[in-house]
């Protein structure tokens, strides 16, 4: 495609232009600190965190394991999406190749769906550790943890290959400024001239198929749970048995209550600024993903006593 300075097309798509917060044009400097350094809060406690689970022997269980995969997952949507943004932000680089769109298009809704999956395995884990104590040992093995990790790749790599490829098939004739921060499919399909039905419900059943899913299975585990809780007869056991569920409750929480507002905002579109999506898109990616480490780290004892021993041979 020849992409001219009012953003119209002559031929083929070449490349994309991220028009961030059009609207909102202050935003991208309030933002763009934080953003920042949220980023890099991120990035250091996730590889503290993968650190000391690789170091410390004793935080080698099945648990840390699938702690690991999900600090890697959050490495891995962070380094998609918040440099090319900052960079928008900082240097007015809008420009994004037409591959290089739906691949980000690709890495965001896939590992998505894999925090949510892996939320869901960790909420299983949590379930046998509580309901069925004498069990744990035999039923969450490392053998199990491989498992479930391909299951987690598989899964949700293979059902969201069809979103970026769909999106790319189509025939864009009008424009290829995206009046978005990222490449979201929404975004970049309403830029073609096809239908774009399919593609829009194909998303929104893998969507609710893949993420609703998983949360109706955590629910189900919480409720089995929170209801062996409150047969315990011994002092401090129920105190004891929710605080190993704590920091996994809290992270779920916050992700599951991130994503409704995000929809609850796409539903009011017409109520509230195009920018505000957009907003909680990217401070989803970022925000929960700097939250995960800090909320385990603290609440953890083991990982907290790890990270000091680390930090001391460090130092």
């Amino acid at each position: 495609m020849t992409a001219h300075q009012n953003g119209t097309v002559s031929s083929e798509v070449s490349d994309f232009l991220l028009n961030c917060f059009a609207r909102s044009p202050s935003w991208k400097f309030w933002l763009s600190l934080p953003l920042s350094l949220l980023f890099l809060l991120a990035m250091g406690a996730n590889s503290v965190l993968l650190i000391t689970i690789r170091l410390e022997a004793s935080l080698h269980e099945p648990l840390y394991y699938l702690l690991s995969l999900l600090s890697l997952l959050d490495i891995i949507v962070c380094l998609t999406v918040i440099p090319k943004v900052l960079a928008v932000f900082w240097f007015d680089l809008k420009s994004i190749g037409f591959y290089a769109c739906f691949l980000q298009m690709y890495i965001m809704n896939c590992f998505l769906s894999m925090e949510s999956c892996t939320f869901m395995v960790m909420a299983y884990d949590r379930y046998v550790a509580i309901c069925h104590p004498l069990r744990y040992p035999s039923i969450i093995t490392d053998q199990f943890v491989v498992k479930a990790a391909v299951f987690i790749l598989a899964r949700n790599g293979i059902l969201t290959v069809p979103i970026p490829i769909l999106s790319s098939r189509l025939h864009y004739c009008r424009t290829n400024v995206i009046e978005n921060c990222l490449c979201a499919n929404m975004s970049v399909s309403r830029l073609s001239c096809d239908d774009v039905t399919i593609n829009r419900l194909y998303q929104f059943v893998v969507g609710w198929t893949l993420l609703g899913s998983d949360l109706i299975l955590i629910f189900v585990s919480y409720t089995f749970i929170l209801r062996a809780v409150l047969r315990l007869k011994e002092e401090g056991a129920v105190a004891k048995a929710l605080s190993t569920c704590g920091s996994h409750f809290i992270l779920i929480l916050f992700f599951s209550t991130i994503l409704l507002v995000f929809v609850l905002t796409l539903v009011v579109k017409k109520k509230v600024s195009p920018d505000v999506p957009v907003l909680l898109n990217i401070l989803h990616h970022v925000i929960f993903s700097a939250l995960n480490p800090i909320v385990y780290g603290v609440r953890t004892q083991e990982i907290k006593q790890g990270i000091q021993r680390l930090l001391k041979k460090v130092w």
